[in-house]
């Protein structure tokens, strides 16, 4: 999910809702550093319209392989989900130890819409009427007939499943849950990292997480800085844009949204103190706040994190041409539709503005894609019932320092276990990515952990389920590790 919409999740194949389309040169240098296990391109006929049985037409989507540690034939088959973002690869995290562990092969299918996978050439709000999680999850479930097949065309055999186990992170995370939850008997079990499972209007948690993640010392130099842009808004907004390099966000709440995402960053990816220390060093020395916030938004945020300023843009977000920056405006329309996960400011004791409230979220769903589109959270919680989602065989997984899990399962259910990494900088997707969840650490090794072996020890329990679960599902009782 994106800053964006500040729906700032994961990246690559999971999400990273500031998704640009890195050049293909980068790709191949990417792949050489070991980031990806790999990026070459497949291709597959998906259906655009699974709910219309008159609606025939398909569209191309992008996917991936790896077969290096596949146990030939009957190893199991990992399917990584693609998030709200293009998927450029499959990238060389902590699925790759455990596919290696378990001498599986690793498939990862493009979401819909995102990237390259795209059924139209315009991005107009009528032509988004297919983008729904409904339609992603029959998307995988006929890309995972199709892919089983092919595989059992290779080997020349017939009717053969192997077992299956599905991974997402994030908005991806939601749809591993769901999946297991819609389609169970095509998969023997999901890995929902991070998972942003409950549809949330108004999302007060989140800013409220951002102030326990950051400390008191911290929490009150964010508190003070936000109320001292709030004064320059008001008096010389211009210029104040100007000094963030954000002259292009005319609307206010587009420009406070900026500045309060560019914080949530640094916490939720596990890089607190590249916020909080030059912060709280500027309020003990009475130096300029303000000066002092703008550094860190304009050299980490915006240059070493890769943000274009102009996705906070309203005017831009309503541009309806494919271009590097289409999944601001495609995650936009998915919030705007079923999840919300609206950031607003809690009543008191808030780190962003008070302008960042329901009425910016809503009024930016009308004016972004037109009259009556606004998210129906309970229709979507109602369908796939929230934290209080009665599937099985579904592991759950949160960083301590997310604000995202208070929108995830944190409470432990029989055949859905729930864990809690707790460390300084375990954020989102701790169990997959490691720390700091970016950059990428090379397979999610987790020793820049605070406490590494808070994570470890989760992923031992991740383990131990899904060789039980993979074993159940071929009724052998065999390990697989």
């Amino acid at each position: 999910m994106k800053a964006a919409s500040s729906l700032l999740f994961l990246f690559l194949c999971f999400s990273y809702v500031f998704a640009f389309i890195p050049p293909r040169n980068l790709l191949l240098s990417n792949l050489s550093q070991g980031k990806f296990l790999t990026n070459q391109e497949f291709w597959f006929n998906q259906t655009l319209d699974h709910f219309s049985p008159y609606d025939h037409r398909e569209f191309r989507q992008r996917y991936y392989e790896f077969l290096d540690y596949f146990r030939i034939p009957n190893g199991p088959i990992f399917l990584v989900i693609g998030g709200e973002g293009p998927c450029n690869g499959i990238v060389n995290d902590y699925i790759a130890v455990l596919a290696k562990k378990f001498g599986a092969a690793v498939v990862s299918l493009e979401h819909r819409y995102y990237g390259l996978s795209t059924p139209f050439d315009s991005l107009a709000t009528e032509n988004l009427k297919y983008l729904s999680s409904k339609q992603a999850l029959f998307d995988l479930a006929a890309f995972r007939q199709y892919y089983q097949d092919s595989l059992n065309a290779k080997l020349n055999r017939t009717e053969v499943e192997n077992p299956w186990f599905f991974f997402g992170g994030s908005y991806a995370g939601a749809l591993s849950a769901w999946f297991r939850l819609k389609f169970p008997h095509l998969t023997c079990g999901s890995l929902a990292s991070s998972a942003v499972v409950l549809a949330v209007q108004d999302f007060t948690e989140f800013d409220q997480q951002i102030g326990e993640s950051a400390g008191a010392e911290c929490k009150a130099a964010l508190q003070e800085t936000t109320q001292i842009i709030e004064t320059k808004l008001a008096t010389d907004g211009k210029a104040l844009r100007a000094f963030f390099n954000a002259d292009d966000l005319e609307i206010d709440g587009d420009f406070l949204y900026f500045l309060a995402d560019a914080a949530v960053i640094a916490f939720q990816y596990g890089n607190p103190d590249k916020l909080c220390k030059p912060l709280v060093e500027a309020k003990k020395a009475g130096d300029d706040l303000v000066d002092a916030y703008a550094k860190y938004v304009k050299q980490y945020y915006v240059e070493s994190f890769g943000v274009n300023v102009q996705t906070y843009d309203q005017k831009y977000l309503k541009k309806t041409a494919i271009n590097e920056d289409s999944s601001s405006r495609l995650w936009w329309f998915q919030v705007c539709t079923e999840v919300a996960y609206f950031q607003v400011a809690p009543s008191n004791d808030s780190i962003r503005s008070s302008k960042v409230d329901t009425k910016y979220h809503l009024d930016l769903c009308e004016n972004v894609f037109g009259d009556g589109v606004f998210p129906d959270v309970d229709a979507t919680n109602l369908y796939y019932g929230g934290t209080k989602i009665a599937g099985s065989k579904i592991i759950f997984s949160n960083g301590s320092q997310d604000p995202w899990r208070h929108a995830s399962k944190q409470s432990p259910s029989p055949d859905m276990p729930s864990y809690l990494i707790t460390c300084n900088n375990c954020g989102h997707c701790t169990d997959l990515r490691g720390c700091p969840q970016s950059p990428l650490v090379i397979e999610g090794n987790e020793k820049n952990c605070s406490s590494p072996d808070a994570v470890h020890k989760v992923r031992q329990k991740i383990q131990e389920h899904m060789d039980l679960w993979l074993s159940e599902c071929i009724d052998e009782g065999r390990s697989f590790i």
